[in-house]
């Protein structure tokens, strides 16, 4: 199979360059104005050796370490008079100023990381007005969580920050920078990039489980006949509802995994593979294994409770009764029993997350039906030599590579996708990486999420 590569600017076979921060910076000025934001102000975009400054402080921060652990952290280029003093999240902006402010420097930055947690804070920073000039810390916002509502699956929309460049570090030499909640650059490997890759938004992943979404439908509509009987007319759905709610379960167990550094293992089986399971040494020695019952079905039936109680609420609202149920009326929606159904979701979250942190792997089917956990794929499966690297997003760019020294949760996943078609296994690495790997085309094929 011919494989083309990436031709993204930076350190690559053909090039032979990387960028750096100040390649970002101007990176970032060429794509700043195209960028979406709730204010569209270029004005608040400083000049390029300001934001070279920026960068390449939070960069080199990167590359330390405070007491061993990896340094992370958000950092925001903008005036403090630019925040109000008496916001609070989760839906405001708490903002803490210094009683004096400190040299921005990496060692300063490395030192702020301990306290300032990236998922919930950002540091202050802007330019020095005096004469020595550079850039000065000012103090911490406190954000909340929900910005990280498309990465980690959230229901509600958090505080809205102004069109200013923010930098966010979670890696070595890796930082990307941010308009809003909108990535605008990334430098990754000395690598530009004006895009993350998100796997959920490709066309291949959802067509491996579009039976389990139609399943989701079939018991809603009967929910919906059986509504209409006793009186009560439902509002309609959007056909993607079913899709994003299930992918945002997903993304909560991600991040979960990732946050907790320990690692897992989450397979998917053809669900008419199941009983295969139990024939030893057949495809996945499930250790704890679940016994047959209504709790195995726990997250798509909740899945479909969600999406009842949702036409319920908007069928009875006096304001567009008839209009399509939307990701957005889960998000505005204020009815006590819908957030404690999303309290359910992200509960079942936690509970796959814990199952995972095991030894082997969690174990469902493509329905979505926990089967169990501490699955180990069988070794007797025919081993895997090479594997493909997709390097888009629907795996049109590929380069093959050999398995090399992976560890033992990508070999096995390698294994049980070869050994059986259709399966779909999500691996997490302890150092936070995500690999989805299933078969393409007949080939072993593994997916970055980013």
């Amino acid at each position: 199979m011919a494989s083309k590569e990436s031709e993204l600017p930076g350190c690559g076979r053909n090039s032979g360059s990387c960028s750096y921060p100040h390649e970002l910076a101007q990176f970032v000025r060429d794509r700043w104005d195209s960028a979406t934001a709730s204010i569209s102000d270029g004005s608040l975009l400083p000049d390029t050796a300001i934001l070279e400054n920026f960068f390449s402080g939070c960069y080199h921060a990167s590359m330390l370490r405070e007491e061993e652990r990896p340094v992370t952290f958000r950092a925001i280029l903008a005036s403090p008079t630019l925040f109000f003093a008496d916001d609070q999240p989760p839906e405001g902006l708490l903002r803490l100023d210094f009683s004096r402010s400190y040299r921005f420097h990496p060692s300063e930055l490395r030192r702020l990381s301990v306290a300032a947690d990236s998922h919930r804070t950002l540091i202050g920073v802007q330019p020095d007005k005096s004469e020595g000039g550079g850039l000065r810390i000012w103090g911490l916002i406190n954000s909340g969580t929900r910005w990280l509502r498309d990465v980690e699956g959230g229901r509600l929309a958090g505080p809205s920050l102004p069109p200013v460049p923010v930098v966010r570090v979670e890696a070595p030499g890796s930082i990307e920078v941010y308009k809003v909640h909108e990535l605008v650059g990334k430098l990754l490997g000395g690598k530009l990039s004006g895009a993350r890759r998100d796997l959920f938004d490709s066309a291949w992943l959802p067509v491996q489980f579009v039976q389990f979404r139609e399943r989701l439908l079939e018991q809603h509509e009967v929910a919906r006949k059986c509504a209409r009987a006793a009186g009560s007319e439902w509002a309609p759905l959007q056909p993607s509802l079913p899709r994003q709610i299930s992918e945002r379960m997903m993304k909560r167990v991600i991040s979960m995994l990732r946050e907790a550094r320990h690692g897992g293992t989450i397979v998917f089986v053809p669900t008419e593979k199941a009983n295969d399971l139990a024939i030893p040494d057949s495809y996945v020695d499930v250790k704890y294994s679940f016994a047959n019952g209504p709790g195995r079905l726990s997250f798509p039936d909740l899945i479909v409770t969600i999406l009842n109680r949702l036409a319920q609420v908007q069928g009875s609202s006096d304001q567009n009764p008839h209009e399509p149920v939307g990701w957005q009326h889960f998000e505005a929606t204020t009815d006590t029993k819908l957030a404690l159904l999303d309290e359910a979701l992200f509960e079942t979250a936690h509970l796959i997350a814990n199952m995972a942190a095991a030894d082997g792997a969690v174990v469902l089917t493509k329905q979505h039906e926990l089967l169990g956990f501490g699955g180990m794929i069988s070794g007797k499966l025919p081993s895997v030599k090479t594997v493909v690297k997709a390097l888009d997003l629907e795996g049109e760019i590929v380069v093959e590579e050999e398995i090399g020294n992976v560890g033992a949760r990508h070999l096995s996943a390698y294994r049980l996708t070869s050994g059986m078609p259709g399966a779909v296994a999500m691996v997490i690495s302890q150092d936070g990486g995500v690999r989805f790997v299933c078969q393409k085309q007949g080939r072993v094929t593994y997916w970055e999420q980013e």
